[in-house]
């Protein structure tokens, strides 16, 4: 039997997934410090993770929020429709990243199939380009040039990235053969984009500049767009590589049930607290602090000042909210970082990202328009202001909703002036080109819901798209969980989320750095891993990602 892909490395290639399931649990920590309380900066997916492990190793932590448990997994509900959400943050979730879905499964949250174009999710699959719409139910419906696009992009990762031997290495966890593979690449990639690698590859070489145009259009697997051609070709690879655009999955009911259900969730067998006590159990009322004004340094301990001014030390305290809000919203004493750390945290660059929903009476778009013969409207992918339009079916006679538009970048700043009305009558005209027939207006039932991530404070934008030349910035960032090495004024801070990982966007990144960091705090209270099931930091120096040279 095939190993299953998980997302093993590339950079750091450790099985999270394995380590957090272990029977013998992922450590311990002396008994004198447990009970002791450790600040969690954030209630998202990072941080609900990191404190449920935190609770089994019998610390205290003390979470804070300025807003909601959630963070980017936000499922907003529409008014009166039964399990209709709109999905405003994450909503695609790969079943390679194994660890995430090991929390959602804890949750005992359903999933289903997510219907990106042109898999069997999403029966229909509509692409207009150029004022021609192409309807297909899978990729060889389509016409030729878009087949050739497709095995270009196969052919030119297969080749110039050894995708399939890196794919067989991570199946295997063989860490050796992944990074004999990946350290090369990393040498070769780091200073060039997405688009280097397109434009350069002898696979789309031999094709036209129109096939990289449609490319830039359609995407790579369910999404990355021109959007993407300034990253770092990197940032794409690994996505790949990880099978994160693959095998995609809703959570029913909506991603932000993950989270809130962490907060909820009893801990198997903590130390120290009772059997069954939960992350929420542990705060007065069951409720979050408030959001946090300053962190600074309060001699062997780190100060959290929230934003009413009441202030506490704590021995450890972590920040899972974006980096850029360190410089920003809140008032962190310089010296707690180095300044290598802080350039890398000041120089991450946030990717863009506007949504608009509807919800509809019922999924009407299943119903045959009988000037076409086919469904009256599909998933689509447009170079009109739309880009994608997804169409999510709660069954037959339930309120079903419509993503009317999901951009980034430019076409979402685009429409970052406008209100939900105006975003959603601008789709909905594009959407009416593209399907004269179909009745939209009819359908739609309530207000719309959109969301700017880069216009809500407490964000500043949708998650990290690392640039060239990103890659020891990224190096920094992500190896602040070993604190060892450093001076003692900069212990006691640590970092997770998806922006310090090596795959932002994915919550699969935000759960592994939140690992990371939990196995930091505890070396921080002298705790260690259990001799059968070594943590991150026990294996990194024979795993370390590449460093290079500054």
């Amino acid at each position: 039997m095939t190993a299953v892909l998980r997302a093993f490395g590339p950079d750091f290639p450790f099985d999270f997934h394995e380590w957090v399931t272990h029977p013998a649990g992922t450590g311990v920590i002396p008994a004198d410090a447990h009970g002791t309380a450790v600040a969690v900066v954030g209630g998202g997916i990072a941080g609900l993770v990191a404190a449920h492990e935190l609770v089994r190793l019998g610390l205290r932590p003390v979470v804070y929020e300025i807003g909601r448990l959630g963070g980017r997994l936000r499922s907003e509900r529409f008014g009166g429709g039964i399990g209709a959400v709109a999905e405003l943050g994450g909503m695609r979730f790969p079943r390679s990243g194994a660890t995430f879905f090991h929390y959602a499964d804890r949750c005992g949250l359903a999933t289903r199939p997510f219907p990106n174009p042109l898999t069997p999710a999403a029966p229909t699959t509509l692409i207009d380009l150029a004022g021609q719409s192409h309807f297909a139910r899978t990729l060889d419906d389509l016409p030729p040039l878009f087949r050739e696009v497709a095995t270009a992009w196969d052919d030119a990762v297969r080749r110039h990235a050894s995708l399939l031997e890196i794919q067989d290495a991570m199946r295997r966890r063989d860490h050796v053969a992944v990074a004999d593979i990946w350290h090369p690449i990393v040498t070769r990639w780091d200073d060039r984009t997405f688009y280097d690698f397109v434009a350069t590859s002898e696979a789309f070489r031999s094709l036209s500049y129109r096939h990289r145009e449609v490319f830039g259009q359609v995407g790579f697997g369910t999404g990355g767009w021109d959007a993407d051609f300034p990253n770092s070709m990197l940032e794409i690879l690994r996505v790949v590589m990880c099978d994160f655009e693959e095998d995609q999955h809703l959570i029913v009911g909506g991603a932000e049930q993950v989270p809130r259900r962490l907060w909820e969730l009893p801990v198997e067998h903590p130390a120290h607290w009772p059997a069954a006590t939960s992350v929420a159990d542990l705060h007065p009322g069951r409720a979050t602090r408030p959001g946090v004004r300053a962190i600074r340094r309060d001699g062997d301990r780190v100060e959290v000042v929230d934003r009413w001014g009441d202030a506490e030390s704590f021995d450890a305290v972590l920040v899972t909210c974006q980096s850029w809000l360190l410089t920003t919203n809140i008032d962190v004493e310089e010296s707690l970082l180095s300044q290598d750390v802080w350039m890398a945290l000041d120089r991450t660059k946030y990717t863009q990202s506007s949504k608009t929903f509807v919800m509809v009476d019922r999924p009407f778009w299943n119903d045959i328009d009988p000037t076409t013969g086919r469904p009256l409207m599909s998933m689509t992918l447009t170079d009109r202001n739309t880009r994608g339009t997804y169409l999510f079916d709660n069954g037959p006679d339930e309120p079903a909703v419509i993503c009317l538009t999901y951009a980034w970048m430019g076409d979402a700043m685009k429409v970052l002036p406008k209100s939900a009305e105006q975003r959603a009558a601008l789709a909905i005209g594009t959407l009416e080109r593209i399907y004269p027939n179909a009745g939209l207006r009819d359908h739609i039932v309530g207000d719309p819901i959109t969301i700017s991530w880069e216009a809500d404070p407490n964000f500043l934008g949708a998650f990290k798209g690392a640039l060239p030349g990103h890659y020891r910035y990224n190096h920094r960032m992500y190896r602040h969980f070993l604190q060892d090495e450093l001076p003692a004024a900069e212990r006691g801070l640590f970092l997770a989320g998806d922006d310090v990982s090596w795959t932002p966007g994915w919550a699969e990144g935000a759960v592994q750095t939140a690992l990371n960091a939990v196995w930091g705090i505890a070396r921080r209270f002298e705790g260690r891993s259990h001799d059968d099931n070594p943590g991150p930091g026990d294996v990194w120096d024979e795993r370390a990602p590449l460093a290079l040279p500054d």
